[in-house]
C-alpha cells in the first residue's frame, strides 16, 4: 500500500470503570486548508467521525488507566497497538492487540501485581454521513474483542466483548471550532480460569465535546460522559452510573504525528444500592 505510515500513542488513566488521563500520538499535520481537518482525536474519549483516507495507514498506540476504588488500592493500565487501515474513504479496518498491568490491593485480600499480553480486537468503522457534504458526520463503530484477564480484578480469564458506537461531529466554526457526540453501547461474557465461574455484563455511555483551535496545531476543549454499567448482556439489572467532567488538549507534534491529552474527573454516580440519586 503507497502513502505515509501514520503513528499513534495514548496514555489514560482514570477512575474506576473510566479512565482519566489520556495521551495520543496520531497522523496528520495541522497545516490545513478548509475542510483538511481531521477530527477522530481531537476530544479526549469522545471521538470525531473522520477515518483517514486510502493509502494513509496509522499506526497507534494506545494506553487507559483505571484509578481508585472506594476500598483498598486499585490501579489498571490497559493499552493496545492498532493499524488503522482506510479500505475506502468510508471504511476503515483496524486490528490490533492489548496489553495490561493490575496493581490491586483489598482489605483481607492478598495484593494482586500482573501485566503482559491480555489480547486482541478488530475495530470496523463505517461513515454513514460525511461532515464535509452533509449538516454532520456520522460514523459507525464496531470493536469486537478477546482477552485473557477479567477487568475488574486483574485475575486469569477468557472474556469476548463487542463495543458499538455512534459517532457524530460537526464544525461549528470551520477549522476552529468543532463539536461531538458520542453514543455507544458495549457488553462483554467473562469465564474466570480459577472458577470456571462466569460473568455477563453490558453498558450504555453518552458523550460529548467541544474542541477550540488556539492556534494553527493546537486545540483546547473539554467534554463531558455518562455512563451506565448493567449486570448481563442486555441491559439487565442496573449495577451502577457514573458523570465524568474534564479538559482536553490536542497538539501536532510532526507532520506524521499527533497527542492528546485529557483528565476525566468524576463528578457523580456510584454503584446501585448504594446511592439515592447525587
Amino acid at each position: 500500500m503507497s502513502g505515509p505510515l501514520l503513528c499513534g500513542l495514548a496514555v489514560m488513566l482514570g477512575q474506576l470503570t473510566a479512565p482519566a488521563l489520556a495521551q495520543t500520538l496520531p497522523t496528520a499535520a495541522e497545516n490545513l486548508t478548509p475542510g483538511d481537518l481531521d477530527s477522530e482525536h481531537l476530544f479526549g474519549f469522545t471521538e470525531g467521525s473522520d477515518l483517514g483516507v486510502p493509502g494513509e495507514v496509522e499506526l497507534e498506540w494506545e494506553t487507559s488507566g483505571r484509578l481508585g476504588k472506594r476500598l483498598g488500592r486499585f490501579l489498571a493500565v490497559d493499552s493496545g497497538l492498532a493499524l488503522k487501515v482506510p479500505l475506502t474513504r468510508d471504511f476503515r479496518l483496524a486490528p490490533g492487540i492489548t496489553f495490561n498491568a493490575y496493581d490491586i490491593g483489598v482489605p483481607g485480600d492478598p495484593t494482586r501485581t500482573t501485566g503482559g499480553f491480555n489480547g486482541g480486537f478488530l475495530e470496523t468503522r463505517l461513515r454513514l454521513l460525511d461532515r464535509r457534504t452533509a449538516p454532520f458526520g456520522l460514523t459507525l463503530n464496531l470493536v469486537p474483542g478477546y482477552g485473557t484477564v477479567d477487568g475488574g480484578s486483574g485475575a486469569p480469564a477468557s472474556s469476548f466483548g463487542t463495543e458499538v458506537g455512534l459517532l457524530a461531529d460537526r464544525e461549528v466554526i470551520p477549522d476552529m471550532l468543532i463539536a461531538a457526540v458520542n453514543v455507544g453501547f458495549a457488553f462483554s461474557s467473562v469465564r474466570m480460569n480459577a472458577t470456571d465461574a462466569r460473568v455477563a455484563g453490558s453498558g450504555v455511555e453518552v458523550a460529548g465535546a467541544l474542541a477550540y483551535r488556539v492556534q494553527p496545531g493546537y486545540f483546547l476543549g473539554g467534554e463531558v460522559r455518562y455512563a451506565w454499567t448493567y449486570d448481563g448482556l442486555t441491559l439487565d439489572r442496573l449495577a451502577g452510573q457514573a458523570a465524568y467532567l474534564g479538559p482536553t488538549a490536542y497538539v501536532t507534534l510532526s507532520p506524521h504525528a499527533w497527542a492528546s491529552f485529557t483528565w476525566s474527573f468524576q463528578i457523580a454516580g456510584q454503584s446501585a444500592g448504594s446511592y439515592a440519586g447525587f
